[in-house]
């Protein structure tokens, strides 16, 4: 079967099935291009929500089809590759949260969506690198936060709030990869072009206090993978140096045709996001396999603080 041939198949699957694909904005471009929606981990929490679709093929990591059995409890969730994970969600498990809890009591516990179904079933909150902020202003001042697991998202909150957070010491492996040296080096080639940061790299914060010493932060801009690609529809600008993992550029590419986008480091490559493959999507949905279904009592606990965060976004 061509690649033509299996994606017209998908389609046919998907209507056969009521089923509903959505995409991760890292996702590989074939995925990319049979989705039916693509976007960022809040965008896509919301259509898992909204959805009429029996099926939700959730091509992206295991966290997040996760969320989407949590709060669409009457789906059937599917992941085309069962081993793709994430490791910033690996950096904690529930035990080491429950133990840090405490140590901290009556504290609020916000985490990132990068978590398990285990350690948002113990927190207050969920947030995703969109509305972190938005969450953490929603927190009473008097009230002590414990904030997981990313540390440079962490530092960033803090900085936008001037909130004193607790911080777990967890990061992206793809997003760490992703330093000053780096922009420096595309700047360099690129003179003119904007920056574009996503708040988990660790050169987010040099931008924000201006402190960098490699890098010119005069025309950078932080934002998820959401604003990015907002952002670049919105500017003036031809040219967008991009700090996130890779496989943005190609929706950025293909929704900007008239503009051109750089990454910050290609080696940033999310190998669990590249697990996901067109082939995968359709043996997915031709046997609906691999379920991702999550226990009845620990998704009604995990449900509110998602709930808390698509109230609050």
């Amino acid at each position: 079967m061509t690649k033509q041939e299996k994606m017209e198949a998908i389609q046919q699957l998907k209507k056969e099935k009521k089923a509903l694909i959505l995409a991760h904005n890292y996702q590989v471009p074939d995925v990319q291009d049979v989705a039916d929606f693509i976007g960022s981990s809040l965008g896509l929490a919301r259509r898992a929500e909204r959805t009429d679709a029996e099926i939700i093929v959730f091509c992206g990591v295991h966290f997040m089809a996760e969320s989407a059995s949590i709060i669409s409890r009457d789906k059937k969730v599917l992941i085309p590759d069962l081993e793709a994970g994430c490791s910033l969600a690996e950096t904690i498990t529930a035990e080491q949260l429950r133990d840090w809890k405490a140590k901290h009591p009556g504290a609020v516990v916000v985490s990132y969506v990068n978590t398990s179904a285990e350690v948002k079933a113990e927190s207050d909150y969920c947030c995703t690198s969109s509305n972190a902020v938005q969450v953490v202003e929603s927190i009473p001042e008097d009230r002590e936060i414990l904030f997981l697991p990313d540390k440079f998202l962490g530092t960033y909150i803090e900085m936008q709030t001037g909130r004193d957070l607790n911080i777990w010491d967890g990061v992206c492996h793809v997003h760490e990869k992703i330093g000053e040296l780096n922009l420096a080096e595309v700047q360099e080639e690129h003179p003119d072009a904007e920056v574009l940061i996503h708040p988990e790299c660790g050169c987010s914060t040099s931008c924000m206090m201006r402190s960098s010493m490699y890098f010119d932060c005069s025309d950078a801009h932080i934002h998820s993978t959401g604003g990015m690609i907002e952002h670049a529809k919105e500017s003036e600008a031809d040219e967008f140096v991009v700090a996130t993992e890779t496989g943005i550029l190609y929706r950025l590419g293909k929704e900007n045709p008239d503009k051109k986008f750089y990454a910050a480091n290609e080696d940033s490559v999310c190998e669990f996001m590249k697990m996901i493959t067109l082939d995968k999507v359709y043996e997915a949905l031709k046997y609906e396999q691999f379920e991702v279904r999550v226990p009845d009592q620990l998704a009604e606990q995990a449900r509110k603080p998602i709930e808390r965060m698509l109230q609050i976004s």
